[in-house]
């Protein structure tokens, strides 16, 4: 009776776990059990159905306070709520802070509160994992070191860059006491109007798939032993499609065909799979009607037996309650529930309250849901916590805090923001600037250190100014330090929506040997940061516009996290930096380069638009290219200027011909033909002439780059392999067909080399 109630389970299991089923089945037949998987195994079969519920219950942070932390209120913990959470629900995670950053004692201080009981009070001591969002640095963490945001990261084309900054973020996270990063972001963002743009690596899956495992391995180590004490869990997000919404507005339905969720947008999130990331966030929202915290089909069929996902999951913010109150696929709060979870969802934010434990504790009961499914969770979540060393290692590491915003991490944090700066006009090569010139410093964005770095900043909004260390310099003090006070003139003009001094600003332009405007965006996170027009705001336009009139000759910097539409400014400036979201060592980064002390070599990880209504990426189709429907964008994906010249020559492929399984080697020569030193992106493009499907006119597979001295060449090496030359045809096959390719290589995706070769099947 014994074998036949285990094979009755099993075959439960395989119905709906085959990969779980499969692991169950080897391990009773080999005899072969991890030292890991044995553990997970035993703690489970000594948990009650409340215990096991428990786990998958994760609450924020303020639903166990007694006081909201402030600029100028410290954070009180309520031990009571505290230990009615975790000894009366059993919950295994917390999140979030509430609502300011805190500082490492702080830290050391709740996390240790929390692990006292959760390990010392409860019947299996079993720790909490805290999970945070650091999204470009430990961000919740006063003393830590932040970087420029992960839009930015992009335009510096420099995986190792990430790789670090994503070292320095689990260090400083771990010195906290927090295992657990909700990072990276591996949304594809193709619409440039969507709030959370600037969290994503850009527009082109290729690149996302690079700096997104590099960003992994930079959080969980190059083996992914996240037992170290300096490596954290990674979590990629948001899975899947949340990054095209059809109104640009956060958390808004996506329109995708299956074809182009699985060419655009499956792609960074496999490559991270492989690359061994430990867990998953869901997208907020809904693709095609179907509501992802719902969709068996993409958590479970693709994400776990398609991709080979064996971390867990996590729900994004309150979005399993939404199934009902909000997406209205669910009849009750309870169905809700039933419907995340047996799609695949194993940890729920839930956040504010303990309803997900008490609707999946009834439901289990009732049988709604199967206790084998419940088992496959919590054995996904404590495989992780095992991972992480909570068991022998639940509390804050101290001696990790003398490391924790060191020089060194700020000295990477300002060459990244230095890398990260794209200069995209340079009339008559007017930038550098000279120190001895009078010089008008003029925007919204000149004298505030929240706009530097947006969102997810001390606060979730990231627009608590006060926050800020002042001792890192906004654009106009670090401006006034290179030329010096007594050269820096001061107005602020007009601020993000309305005109304040735009007068006096002009007056001082006409007797400035050059103006410094400084437009772009005040500090937004998520839904707050929709808007309703691409279009910079009219004061700014006005501004700028006021102070071109007077012939001075005007230089714009652009700190925003997307690409707002200048249109009406372009022509009449004589140079334009895009600085994106750069970090707190942004102000020093501009001024550098627009002082000549830096060389400029961003390229742009998104198409900039040149109208609302123009927002093509760069990979479009043919018939976006044919009059009138001709692509005409701002700048150009992958644009990016610099103060030398280089020239790129000497395109190679190593065959002509090549079979489906084969691979291409592609070479080009770059040299530096300038007058100083300065890096290049080479970038490597093809374009398939002919498919069943409609092809992309340019898809990246390659980029690499290079710093030379003047006079200095290089040969830049590339290899594409099959996958970069496959698509899902009409059949949905994902497939490489025989035809004729274009190889194209050069710093951007115009102005390039061009060559082409031929897949065959015989």
């Amino acid at each position: 009776m014994r074998h036949y109630k285990a094979a009755t389970q099993l075959l439960v299991i395989s119905m709906f776990w085959p990969s779980l089923a499969g692991s169950i089945l080897f391990a009773a037949q080999t005899g072969e059990v991890r030292p890991l998987e044995k553990r997970v195994t035993e703690l489970l079969s000594k948990m009650t159905l409340e215990e096991k519920v428990g786990q998958m219950t994760q609450i924020t942070l303020q639903a166990v306070s007694k006081t909201r932390g402030t600029a100028t209120q410290k954070h009180e913990i309520s031990v009571e709520k505290l230990r009615q959470a975790l000894t009366s629900y059993h919950v295994g995670s917390i999140l979030n802070v509430h609502d300011v950053a805190l500082t490492l004692d702080e830290w050391h201080e709740l996390i240790t509160r929390i692990q006292d009981i959760a390990t010392g009070e409860t019947r299996l001591g079993v720790p909490v994992i805290y999970g945070i969002d650091a999204i470009h640095g430990a961000n919740y963490v006063v003393e830590a070191t932040l970087f420029p945001q992960s839009i930015a990261l992009a335009a510096a084309r420099n995986p190792e860059l990430v790789r670090k900054s994503a070292e320095i973020t689990a260090l400083e996270v771990r010195a906290a006491g927090i295992p657990w990063n909700f990072n990276p972001v591996l949304g594809v963002g193709r619409n440039p109007l969507w709030p959370r743009l600037w969290e994503t690596f850009g527009e082109d899956p290729y690149l996302i798939s690079v700096l997104g495992e590099a960003y992994i391995k930079g959080l969980e180590g190059e083996d992914n032993d996240i037992s170290a004490g300096d490596k954290v869990a990674g979590c990629m997000k948001h899975y899947l499609g949340y990054s095209l919404p059809l109104s640009g507005k956060d958390r808004t339905p996506a329109w995708i065909p299956e074809r182009m969720l699985r060419d655009y947008f499956l792609p960074p999130f496999k490559r991270a799979v492989d690359a061994g990331v430990h867990t998953v966030m869901i997208n907020s929202s809904e693709i095609n009607g179907i509501p992802v915290h719902s969709d068996h089909y993409l958590l479970t069929q693709v994400l776990r037996e398609e991709l080979g996902f064996e971390g867990f999951v996590v729900s994004d913010w309150q979005d399993i309650e939404r199934l009902h109150t909000r997406d209205r696929v669910a009849a009750s709060p309870k169905e809700a529930v039933r419907m995340a979870v047996m799609a695949g969802v194993d940890m729920s934010m839930v956040p504010f309250d303990f309803s997900f434990y008490d609707h999946l504790l009834a439901l289990t009961k009732e049988g709604s849901v199967p206790e084998a499914r419940i088992d496959e969770a919590v054995a996904r979540i404590l495989r992780v916590k095992f991972a992480l060393g909570l068991f022998e290692k639940p509390y804050p590491n101290r001696q990790l805090r003398s490391h924790v915003g060191s020089e060194e991490s700020a000295n990477l944090s300002l060459q990244a923001a230095r890398e990260v700066m794209t200069l995209l006009k340079n009339d008559g090569n007017f930038l550098p600037l000279s120190r001895q010139q009078k010089v008008l410093v003029s925007g919204p964005t000149a004298n505030l250190r929240s706009v530097l770095n947006g969102g997810w900043s001390y606060t979730w909004q990231g627009n608590e100014e006060s926050l800020y260390p002042r001792d890192k310099k906004t654009i106009l003090e670090a401006v006034a330090e290179k030329a010096g006070k007594e050269n820096v003139t001061y107005f602020e003009g007009a601020s993000f929506e309305e005109a304040v001094n735009i007068a006096e600003a002009v007056d001082a332009a006409r007797s400035a040997d050059v103006a410094i405007v400084c437009i772009g965006e005040d500090a937004y996170c998520e839904t707050p940061g929709n808007i309703d027009d691409l279009t910079l705001p009219a004061a700014q336009l006005e501004l700028v516009k006021a102070i071109q009139s007077t012939d001075t000759p005007v230089v714009l910097t652009l700190v925003q996290g997307r690409p707002r539409v200048i249109t009406p400014v372009v022509a009449d400036a004589k140079a334009i930096l895009m600085a994106y979201l750069p970090g707190p060592e942004g102000g020093r980064a501009i001024a550098d380069v627009l002082f000549g002390d830096f060389n400029p070599g961003g390229k742009l990880p998104i198409t900039y638009p040149r109208a609302p209504n123009d927002l093509v990426n760069y990979d479009h189709k043919p018939v976006e290219m044919d009059d009138p429907n001709k692509l005409n964008p701002l700048f150009q994906f992958g644009h990016g200027l610099s103060y030398t010249q280089f020239e790129f020559s000497n395109l190679h492929l190593s065959s002509r011909r090549i079979k489906p399984n084969e691979t291409l080697q592609a070479t080009v020569e770059v040299a530096n033909t300038g007058e100083r030193a300065g890096d290049e992106v080479a970038h490597l493009f093809i374009q398939d002439e002919y498919g069943s499907v409609s092809r992309p006119v340019r898809q990246l597979v390659g980029f690499e780059k290079v710093r030379l001295a003047p006079g200095e060449s290089t040969t830049v090496e590339f290899i594409i392999v099959p996958d970069q030359l496959a698509f899902h045809d009409r059949n949905m096959r994902f497939v490489v067909e025989p035809g004729t390719f274009k190889v194209f290589a050069g710093p951007g995706a115009s102005d390039i080399l061009e060559a082409t070769f031929e897949v065959v099947v015989n």
